[in-house]
């Protein structure tokens, strides 16, 4: 496997990744352990990163007229990767919902 399969795996286990690791957060967060979420928040914004940089490559390879085709895999790639970023948005959310709950 390599080029544009090689990529597309890259980013989807990456954002994967980042993924369980914002599921993770709002668990902790649930249980009260917020420095742990917030640990995992990190975490998983460190596994985004590669995704995006992944993903970027890709970007960048057909603006240069490089990448002249559109896989299913890729599409799945993309899919991964803004369900991991809506993720991160409601993680961060949760979290601060269950420290206000616990706060009052």
């Amino acid at each position: 496997m390599e080029g544009l399969e090689l990529t597309c795996f890259q980013i989807i286990s990456n954002v994967g990744g980042a993924r369980s690791c914002f599921i993770e957060a709002i668990q902790s967060a649930k249980q009260g352990d917020y420095e742990k979420a917030a640990t995992q928040i990190q975490e998983g914004e460190a596994f985004f990163t590669e995704g995006h940089h992944a993903h970027a490559t890709l970007i960048q390879k057909e603006a240069n007229g490089e990448l002249d085709s559109i896989s299913l895999l890729l599409l799945h790639a993309e899919d991964q990767l803004m369900s991991a970023e809506a993720f991160k948005i409601l993680a961060k959310e949760f979290i601060d919902v269950y420290q206000k709950i616990e706060n009052k």
